[in-house]
């Protein structure tokens, strides 16, 4: 008897809780990592939810503290790629047998330390036991101008896209967390994510689509040409890399692969028409954060990669949950 296929993730999404969104606008469709609410005539709140699972998204014994700030700071990624100002989370904690009080104290800290310095506050949650791992959930509530908030839709043929920051450090980090290459650095990125908490607001009325690098560069930018209903062309060269992995990259071309594949980045991907170029430079300049011109929008569908000009095959396009 021939085996049913496994659906993926977003075909999942699409077939079982995309209709059950149906007549709610700010939902979009569930094709953003975000929903939309509208409060009152100026503001909207952004809401995501995240969960981080240990041995999944998290080395089982990993410091507490890191544990808190990744649980937190991938949701706050999303928000930052909404447009979204912090606001307020809840957190839904499942604690695995064997928890003690003391690594409860040690995330509460790490949670105590990212609350001062993104400026958002926990109101609320859930906390029970499981028999299996521990497992962290957190919905992250932030603000937007009403009608503002960005999203995967929206970017148009002969639109660009923009990358912040550098691709693949966290990708290769973890290989070096679990000791398969050595890169203090590179380990600190894949423990340590740094969401884009402050450009992300600024983006809005400058980008016409936005998505965070958190399945990997080549997926996610194929999340916004799905979105959007057009297609996208990276050239593997314009992506930035850190002066730690573009060594690697130099010594091992394979690592490409690992790159443009890995995610977890948190890296903010955007799209723009040519028009706003001097506007994104603007606020990236008063973040302090680089932003890179890797591809560009036209008609058609999917994400294309080339390699000095050239089209080429990605042998990893990003993580896959299922």
């Amino acid at each position: 008897m021939a085996r049913s296929r496994r659906i993926g993730e977003f075909e999942l999404i699409a077939r079982y809780f995309a209709p059950l969104a149906r007549g709610f606008k700010g939902a979009r469709g569930l094709k953003s990592d975000n929903a939309f609410l509208a409060v009152d005539r100026r503001h909207d709140l952004v809401v995501k939810t995240d969960t981080i699972v240990a041995g999944v998204h998290f080395l089982a014994g990993e410091k507490p503290e890191l544990v808190a700030a990744r649980a937190l700071r991938v949701c706050l990624s999303d928000l930052a790629a909404g447009g979204a100002t912090p606001f307020v989370y809840q957190l839904s904690l499942s604690l695995s047998r064997g928890w003690t009080e003391r690594w409860i104290s040690r995330f509460a800290r790490g949670l105590a330390a990212d609350q001062r310095r993104y400026g958002i506050v926990l109101c609320g949650g859930d906390t029970t036991a499981t028999p299996g791992p521990t497992t962290i959930t957190i919905t992250a509530i932030g603000k937007v101008a009403h009608g503002k908030g960005l999203g995967r839709g929206g970017a148009r043929a002969r639109d660009e896209l923009w990358v912040s920051g550098t691709i693949g450090d966290a990708a290769l980090g973890l290989l070096a967390a679990r000791g398969r290459l050595k890169s203090a650095i590179l380990e600190k990125r894949y423990r340590l994510p740094l969401p884009r908490t402050t450009l992300g607001p600024r983006l809005v009325g400058i980008a016409r689509a936005t998505a965070d690098v958190s399945d990997g560069l080549l997926a996610d930018a194929g999340h916004i040409a799905d979105a959007s209903g057009v297609a996208v062309d990276i050239e593997r060269d314009h992506v930035p890399l850190s002066v730690a992995a573009a060594r690697i990259v130099a010594s091992t071309p394979a690592s490409w692969a690992t790159v443009l594949g890995g995610g977890d980045d948190y890296e903010l991907l955007i799209a723009i028409p040519k028009r706003k170029r001097a506007a994104l430079h603007a606020v990236a300049r008063a973040c302090g954060v680089k932003v890179t011109h890797i591809g560009d929008f036209r008609r058609g569908a999917g994400v294309h990669l080339t390699v000095a000009g050239r089209p080429t095959i990605a042998s990893r396009r990003g993580y896959v949950h299922f």
